[in-house]
Order: C-alpha cells, then sequence, then structure tokens
C-alpha cells in the first residue's frame, strides 16, 4: 500500500522543531522526542502522585495528635469534625453538643459527647411536603385594584416570580396567596430602574433620616430593601422634591373616557375610529391615546 503523500506543516511539542508529518494527529518530529514526552509525562505524574500522599499525611497529622484524647478543646474538636471552631461553638451553644467551662478562656469537650451527639441525631431524609390545592384567586382587576399596579407589571412579576395561574372564559386568575405573600414582601416595581440609597438623599437634598422617612410616606414613594440597605425611587423622590414634573398618563380606559367626556361606549368608540386616534389592548382592556383625545374634545382654550 503506498504512503500518503500528504505533508502537514507542524511545530514538535518536544523539541519545538518544525517538521512534516502525514497525519494531523502526530505531535511529535521522531520517536525520540516522542520517547522523552513520554517519560517526562510519567514522571510528572509520579511527582503528582507523590505530592498528593504527603499532602494527605500532613492534613492526618492533626487528627492523629487528637483522635485519642479524651478531652478536647473547641479547636481540637474542629479538626476532628472538620469543621471551623465558630461552628462548634454553635452546637454548644444552640445545646447540641455539651461542653465544659473551666475559666473565661478555657472549656473542653469529652469525646464521649460528641459520640452521643452523633448518635442520637441521625440523619433523615427530608421528606416531600404534599401540594396544596389553591382555591382563591384574584382577577387581573382585583390585583390592579388592590395593589395599584398595572396590567403589564402583574405578568411580568408572575412570569418572574412563577406566581401560579389560570384561565376561565377568557379571563386571568391569580393565585390568592402567592401573589399577597410577594406584595406583602414590598417587593420592588421591575420597571423602576434608578434608586437614590438613604445616604445619596442626605447629600442631595440635606435630610434627616426622619424627613426622608416622612416624605416618602407621605408620597408613597416606592422603596426596595436589600439586607439592611433601603433604597427609593429616584423618579419618585424627584418628583415629591418638586425637581421633576410627574408624567401625564398616555391613555384612558374606555370608562375614564366615557366619564371625562361624558359620553356612551358607541360614541366613544365612533369618535375614536371616524378620527383615528389610536387605541391599544391591554389583557381584555381597551385603552384610548389620552394626548388626541383631549385634542379632540377638549374644550376651547385661548392663548
Amino acid at each position: 500500500m503506498a504512503s500518503s503523500s500528504i505533508r502537514i506543516k507542524k511545530v514538535c511539542e518536544w523539541c519545538g522543531e518544525v517538521f512534516y508529518a502525514q497525519k494531523t494527529t502526530t505531535r511529535y518530529c521522531s520517536h525520540r522526542c516522542n520517547s522523552r514526552a513520554y517519560k517526562e509525562d510519567a514522571r510528572n505524574k509520579r511527582i503528582q502522585r507523590t505530592e498528593t500522599e504527603t499532602e494527605v499525611l500532613i492534613r492526618q497529622q492533626p487528627i492523629q495528635a487528637v483522635k485519642d484524647k479524651e478531652f478536647l478543646s473547641f479547636a481540637e474538636v474542629g479538626i476532628l469534625l472538620g469543621i471551623t471552631r465558630q461552628a462548634v461553638y454553635k452546637m454548644v451553644t444552640q445545646g447540641h453538643l455539651k461542653a465544659s467551662k473551666i475559666s473565661s478562656r478555657l472549656s473542653f469537650i469529652k469525646r464521649s459527647d460528641i459520640e452521643n451527639m452523633l448518635e442520637n441525631k441521625p440523619y433523615e431524609k427530608q421528606q416531600n411536603k404534599e401540594a396544596v390545592p389553591i382555591t382563591e384567586f384574584y382577577t387581573t382587576a382585583e390585583v390592579k385594584e388592590k395593589y395599584n399596579v398595572v396590567d403589564s407589571w402583574i405578568f411580568v412579576v408572575a412570569e418572574k416570580h412563577n406566581i401560579p395561574r389560570t384561565f376561565n372564559r377568557g379571563k386571568t386568575y391569580w393565585s390568592k396567596k402567592h401573589i399577597d405573600n410577594y406584595f406583602s414582601k414590598k417587593a420592588a416595581n421591575p420597571e423602576i430602574t434608578e434608586w437614590y440609597t438613604v445616604q445619596e438623599i442626605q447629600e442631595k437634598f440635606n435630610m434627616t433620616l426622619a424627613a426622608i422617612y416622612v416624605l416618602a410616606s407621605k408620597n408613597a414613594i416606592p422603596k426596595k430593601k436589600e439586607g439592611v440597605m433601603v433604597s427609593y425611587s429616584k423618579k419618585h423622590f424627584d418628583i415629591a422634591k418638586g425637581i421633576v414634573q410627574a408624567d401625564e398618563p398616555q391613555y384612558y380606559t374606555v370608562a375614564e373616557a366615557m366619564a371625562k367626556f361624558n359620553l356612551t361606549r358607541d360614541q366613544l368608540y365612533h369618535y375614536a375610529k371616524y378620527h383615528n386616534i389610536p387605541r391599544v389592548k391591554v389583557g381584555k382592556y381597551v385603552k384610548i391615546s389620552r394626548p388626541e383625545l383631549d385634542h379632540l374634545l377638549g374644550g376651547p382654550k385661548i392663548e
């Protein structure tokens, strides 16, 4: 069988010389380089194995020193159990492990007490809780009315936090328990992206903590809490301080437009269709452009 005529330019992984190979998998330029690389690899593996065994022996030395002792310090118990001294102290303070305090800086634990603790607390597999059926629900309109939020925000939060929902005759129903639990945690509106910390408010507006809390409470300024850090919505706080103007709502609901302009539903739809006023559908509700409806039906004014 004729040898391959393919010539692939490569660099030897051992000596670094350029050579031509007939296979893409060839790594060395000669049998000598291949042999030397193999021996080097075998030697490195032996060294690594020896170092690993030495590290194990080093780690076992403290255990060997305490394994036969009847009375142990907190640190020695930590070595024996493979945990920190703080973890041992926590077990003692919680009453899981007995300890004898000889002085303000000297305490001991009996080995037999460690064994008793382990024997009296066998591992038990956690049983899965039985699923509790959901029987109470909010409609979307009820969630909006109770928590003063918009349709789109409800759907975003429900998707993000896996709030159970169901559908019946074209309506969406949300688990009452999950909705209430979410809002009870005072979760922040995901549409708010800019926040002031309390320190930033104090520096910018020269306000005391009491003044900040009073203003936030009076104006229902959205806030979020991360650990001990409280932040307030930058936009809402600036509005409350009069730095920026509140945004005008962009759409009327049908009920709002009917009430403001004293129209029937048919009249309102006629005007919207005839004058091409933009409308949007949010869930099952139709909303109509506020600026264009105001321009069409608002009273005359002299400028």
